[in-house]
């Protein structure tokens, strides 16, 4: 299996950043420390071949080093790294382009914490620019328990933005939009965007999540966890207690994947 969507650190900021970021979202506990070093153990615990990793540039400034923990981790037998850019960064298209020399896959844009509408102009020529790239875009799509409405990509807003990408892939995060599944219903299901199944166990009632795959197709469904606050296994295991087609099932828990990421 492999999960489309976990976050993890360099050791000694994962010690000071996890317990912030938990307390920001109400207390959330998290599966493992969140620091890089224990994150491939976790994985295995877990039952996954391969993650993709999501790094997030929260400021123009630290755009560069997150880039460069993404680089780092470039060629890993096991994990597979997502770069990002900060739309305030006066070197946004620029670094895309470091990224994409570098062999980085994809970028994760997160508009709460980057703190972006997604569908404001000034957001187009980075998006058309990855779409100039190839790389794959994975949103933070709907609700973050640790912000504030309003919400910055909510799904009618996220429909207006898929054709500036052109053929590169559009992955919206938390089944397109975390709390707002009607929503992903009416305005996302059917498109080309993909949808990942992040933060799901526990939280989204099965009905909704049988629907939605049902209505948007099996082969644009993507297992995700959002490790650590959430457990690879325990996101895998929502996916199997739907009762859905056994080929259907092995698509979203690692063949839609594999395509995507060519491996």
């Amino acid at each position: 299996m492999i999960d489309f969507h976990v976050h993890t650190f360099l050791d000694a900021i994962a010690a000071k950043a996890i317990p912030q970021i938990a307390k920001n979202a109400g207390g959330v506990t998290p599966v493992y420390s969140g620091a890089v070093s224990d994150l491939k153990p976790a994985l295995r615990k877990f039952g996954m071949e391969k993650a993709v990793v999501l790094n997030i540039a929260t400021n123009p400034h630290q755009q560069k080093k997150v880039n460069d923990f993404a680089i780092s981790l470039v060629g890993d037998d096991m994990l597979i790294p997502f770069g990002s850019i900060h739309p305030d960064s006066p070197d946004a298209l620029e670094e895309l382009d470091r990224l994409k020399e570098a062999g980085i896959k994809g970028v994760k844009l997160h508009p709460e914490y980057q703190d972006f509408f997604v569908d404001e102009e000034r957001m187009f020529p980075i998006y058309e620019h990855i779409a100039k790239l190839g790389l794959i875009t994975v949103f933070h799509a709907g609700v973050d328990i640790g912000f504030p409405r309003p919400v910055h990509c909510p799904p009618e807003r996220l429909l207006r933005v898929l054709d500036c990408f052109g053929d590169a892939p559009v992955v919206a995060a938390h089944f397109g939009g975390w709390l707002l599944w009607d929503s992903v219903l009416e305005e996302l299901c059917g498109t080309k965007v993909y949808l990942d199944t992040a933060f799901s166990y526990g939280r989204m009632p099965p009905d909704y999540a049988r629907e939605i795959i049902c209505a948007h197709g099996a082969d644009h469904i993507l297992l995700g966890s959002d490790m650590p606050w959430s457990s690879s296994a325990d996101e895998a295991r929502f996916i199997q207690s739907l009762d859905l087609p056994a080929e259907e099932e092995a698509k979203i828990l690692s063949i839609n994947a594999k395509r995507l990421l060519h491996i």
